[in-house]
């Protein structure tokens, strides 16, 4: 039995519910965030999260907004793009995936429009469990975007930082998860990364949470890299917890946390999310006695998914998610 027991929580986005593609009112929204937490809940998960249906756009639902939303109400960003700007933003390195930038910055980003808080507090009045809220890093918001203002990257992470900053001091969640899946591609950049999140945690007196994949973009990796190279940003980070993919990369790399400084603890991911079959419960406690033993109890603190669930169905993500409560319960009893 280990000295402490693993919390299950969730990286944050669900699969849409069917009837909320359909019919995508207000009250379907309601509806469907209050499904989603309630089968977080009645799965066992300790700290559940609204799906990221927050943020949910009938004209982009595949990734549930994880770029489009935080970047489009700003003020300095124009969303109607010209022809050659396309084709500017076409040969940025590491962007192949996207066809065309967010936005193009024209001018000092301000908060605009966004409202986070607004948001939160529509997904907290339907439930009473500890709540999880995710935000996409400043520096990965910075790569989707066409910059035709600043010509210093580091400026402009840190005004979208500053933006982000000031929109999460009025979000008291239990967890605040800042989401970096671009810098895995672009480790040199780990110290501009690394200031803009500690910046905008300036925000909150939440449990600091920082979640780093690879990418998941329709099942794929978007970046190719490696946790060593990634731990001096790792280490330079001013949070209390990491959110690491492990179930798909495999977990040779786990002696690399040994020099993660000991402030940090470390979340596991348990569960692949880029394949429908369903882990068993002895598989996933396996998983965690395996990262207790190489790295011990007080930094293995959190089990989870690799990543977001958004692109499996949902009677597949219902059967993971039980599935991981009850492998950390067999682990811890």
């Amino acid at each position: 039995m280990t000295a402490h027991l693993p919390r299950t929580t969730v990286v944050g986005s669900y699969p849409v519910p069917d009837w909320l593609l359909v019919q995508p009112t207000t009250p379907n929204l309601r509806d469907a965030v209050m499904v989603v937490m309630k089968t977080q809940e009645l799965a066992g998960i300790d700290v559940i999260s609204d799906g990221e249906l927050s943020r949910f756009n009938v004209n982009h639902p595949e990734t549930n907004g994880m770029i489009d939303y935080f970047v489009q109400p700003l003020d300095g960003v124009r969303t109607a793009l010209t022809r050659p700007e396309r084709e500017r933003f076409a040969q940025q390195p590491g962007m192949g995936f996207r066809v065309q930038p967010a936005g193009v910055v024209y001018s000092n980003i301000d908060e605009g429009m966004l409202n986070l808080v607004a948001d939160f507090h529509f997904v907290k009045e339907l439930t009473k469990q500890p709540l999880k809220f995710t935000v996409t890093s400043p520096y990965m918001l910075s790569k989707t975007l066409l910059d035709s203002c600043y010509g210093d990257r580091g400026a402009l992470v840190m005004d979208l930082a500053e933006v982000l900053r000031k929109q999460i001091e009025g979000i008291d969640a239990a967890v605040i998860q800042i989401d970096e899946a671009n810098l895995p591609g672009s480790p040199e950049d780990g110290p501009l990364a690394a200031e803009a999140i500690n910046h905008v945690f300036k925000g909150t007196s939440s449990e600091k949470g920082v979640h780093l994949c690879f990418g998941n973009y329709g099942g794929q990796s978007i970046q190719k890299g490696f946790f060593r190279d990634l731990l001096p940003f790792f280490n330079a980070l001013e949070c209390d917890h990491l959110v690491l993919e492990f179930a798909r990369r495999g977990y040779g790399e786990l002696e690399v946390f040994r020099d993660l400084k000991p402030s940090i603890s470390l979340g596991i991911g348990v569960i692949d999310i880029k394949d429908n079959e369903v882990e068993s419960p002895d598989e996933i406690a396996r998983r965690i006695e395996h990262a207790v033993n190489v790295l011990g109890s007080d930094r293995i603190r959190w089990v989870h998914p690799d990543c977001g669930f958004w692109m499996l169905k949902r009677s597949i993500v219902d059967r993971k998610l039980r599935a991981l409560v009850q492998g950390r319960d067999r682990f811890v009893g």
